[in-house]
């Protein structure tokens, strides 16, 4: 197996908020003297700059990984459930990166000080790693100014001796976006286009771009371009407006060319979307089908060209893998698709399921049969589960689908999914799971480790995934935090908004060929309202975004796009739904049913994160967000 760099370092995690130099230095380091010695202690500080970063996959206590409408979870007990309950506020804002990434920032300020003295290191690792802490300057900036809004802008290295009358206050957000896209570019100038093998996890410059892009696609998108309706009074002490209150058509036009510029420039990189001929799978011939088996690989394939840049620490015993797999000694069956996002999901014609004439929305809940040999299930099931596109069945496990995963139990273990009656396909390795409540899968008797709704998330779990009696592996793979199915659909995004809709047509077209869909000419001739949709840039808008929270499903974007699209009111603050999975029979688990799962968005408040409370004490220049 590979070996990664692993870009967290054991360090200070505390972040406790205090100025002490100890608390940005990594623990084994007893003076700055020490942490810039020799060029290893140089790299490990390097390394350490880093570790402020949030873990995209730690499921416990991740702010934008569960915390959308995509999934519910068997979890509300954890950390992270706090926030599609809307129970954080500013003085318990429950997860908060304020503090972490300023802390992270002064790091990178001192190695930039620093690092040319540091005896015996040659010019082009100072390059390297000057160029490494002004990326990550960019990136924690961008980090803080998605959450927050408007932020403090950190130019140079803060002295831990500024008195309280020179506290910075905020800074308007177009200036914080200029700014921090000129940090991206200055970093882009000396950085490599990629990294290879071990140091796969550092910055690079196809990575500043495309970041750089992401970020202007935010500030062209309605949250934050001319929503006055919002922050008309959102203004520092001095009255400075900190949220621009004009639309302005051209940020569409920035955000349209930036995205091509980084699509651009990752293609000279040599990065590409992963394609059928890359699975070289051998340990699991599951899936069979070219297209499933391409879409069930593409994340978790170690050797995909399609990641620009990754998080390479190892995955949790409380993250995805686990929490996903079916119930077995360390499967926890508890991540579960709502039936918002299985919605989402096209027929197998490539048309949202109201568009397509031939798929019954109305009776989706019915119950049918699989027909003898269907390779997506066997057995019962619910009519929604018939039709659907290559994704929905490489990602969801429902009743009587399939779940790729392998099982070495015992007859007489108590891990049912696992044993040999369930065990189907190529050497059996690929499981069939039932919900109800006494199936395989079903609830039982248990308080956790369930399904909510009835359905199990297969995404991001490697199909090599084993359970035994006593354990369970699986294979570990860097997480994609950016990628080249995102820039393509960033970039059909910003041409639908500045109405070029024939080029959204065909980037949209390359993640749908990628999928086994048809293009959209030919999806939407066959629909209810006929090609001329795909000639209106406000469907086009409703199709950009449907093709986005498809494709991006289970990746972090949902918290994000919801907000930016200013629709979490409408989705984020009603109960999810999922099938009856009390019920013994199928007739009465078919059924569209209501969570009783708490979920609260309030609107304005909740598109931006509160600063915490002792920070605006602190700083008499800091304004809150509003409604906190």
């Amino acid at each position: 197996m590979k070996k990664y760099t692993f870009i967290i370092v054991s360090l200070f995690l505390l972040l406790v908020t205090s100025c002490d130099f100890l608390d940005v230095v990594p623990d084994e380091i007893s003076t700055e003297e020490d942490a810039f010695a020799n060029p290893k202690a140089a790299e490990r500080y390097l390394y350490s700059c880093y570790g402020f970063l949030p873990n995209p996959r730690e499921g416990a206590a991740s702010l934008d990984f569960f915390t959308g409408d995509e999934v519910v979870t068997a979890f509300e007990h954890e950390t992270f459930a706090n926030f599609p309950k809307g129970n954080f506020t500013a003085n318990e804002p429950i997860i908060s990166y304020w503090n972490t990434f300023f802390i992270g920032l002064r790091q990178c300020y001192i190695l930039k000080r620093e690092i040319s003295k540091v005896p015996g290191i040659d010019p082009e690792t100072v390059k390297d790693y000057t160029a490494q802490a002004d990326f990550l300057i960019a990136y924690y900036h961008y980090l803080l100014l998605r959450c927050y809004g408007p932020i403090i802008l950190i130019k140079e290295e803060p002295s831990v001796t500024t008195p309280a009358s020179d506290f910075l206050g905020r800074t308007p957000y177009d200036e914080c976006v200029s700014w921090i896209a000129a940090k991206f570019d200055e970093a882009a100038a000396n950085l490599p286009a990629r990294r290879e093998e071990q140091k796969i996890g550092l910055a690079t410059k196809t990575a500043a771009i495309a970041i750089k892009s992401r970020m202007y696609l935010f500030a062209a998108s309605p949250l934050f371009n001319g929503n006055s309706a919002f922050y008309a009074n959102f203004k520092n002490p001095d009255g400075t407006a900190l949220m621009p209150l004009m639309y302005d058509a051209n940020k569409w036009v920035v955000a349209k060319n930036t995205a091509k510029e980084a699509i651009d420039a990752a293609t000279a990189a040599g990065y590409r979307l992963y394609q059928a001929t890359d699975v070289q799978q051998p340990t699991n011939p599951e899936p069979t089908n070219t297209t499933l088996r391409t879409l069930r690989f593409g994340l978790v394939d170690k050797t995909s060209q399609e990641p620009i840049w990754v998080d390479t620490r190892e995955e949790t015993a409380y993250s995805l893998n686990r929490k996903s797999l079916p119930f077995g000694t360390s499967g926890y069956n508890g991540i579960c698709p709502t039936l918002n996002m299985l919605d989402r999901f096209y027929t197998d014609k490539g048309l949202p399921l109201k568009e397509d004439p031939s798929f019954d929305f109305d009776g989706r809940f019915d119950v049918v049969q699989f027909p003898q040999g269907d390779p997506n299930g066997e057995g019962e099931t619910s009519k929604m589960n018939l039709q659907r596109e290559p994704r929905y069945y490489a990602w969801i496990s429902f009743h009587g689908g399939y779940y790729e995963a392998i099982g070495n139990v015992s007859q007489n273990s108590q891990w049912e999914p696992y044993k040999t009656a369930y065990k189907r396909g190529v050497e059996n390795k690929k499981l069939v799971t039932f919900f109800k409540k006494d199936d395989n899968c079903g609830v039982k008797n248990r308080s956790n480790n369930y399904s909510p709704g009835g359905f199990l998330s297969k995404k991001g779990v490697h199909p090599n995934a084993t359970m035994d009696d006593s354990n369970v592996s699986y294979e570990k793979y860097p997480w994609t935090l950016l990628g080249m199915s995102e820039l393509y659909l960033n970039y059909a995004e910003a041409c639908v908004e500045t109405n070029d809709l024939g080029e959204a047509a065909i980037y949209i077209n390359k993640i749908r060929e990628r999928a086994g869909l048809p293009t959209l000419q030919t999806s939407w001739a066959q629909s209810r309202t006929g090609i001329a949709a795909i000639s209106s840039q406000e469907k086009m808008r409703e199709i950009v975004r449907q093709e986005r929270m498809i494709e991006l499903y289970l990746q972090g974007h949902n918290f994000w796009d919801m907000r930016r699209w200013l629709l979490a009111e409408q989705y984020f603050g009603q109960k999810p739904k999922g099938l009856n999975i009390r019920a013994t029979t199928m007739s009465e688990f078919s059924k569209q049913t209501e969570l009783n799962i708490t979920r609260n968005f309030v609107s304005p408040t909740h598109y931006l994160l509160p600063i915490p409370y002792s920070e605006v004490q602190n700083n008499r220049k800091l304004v809150q967000n509003p409604g906190y």
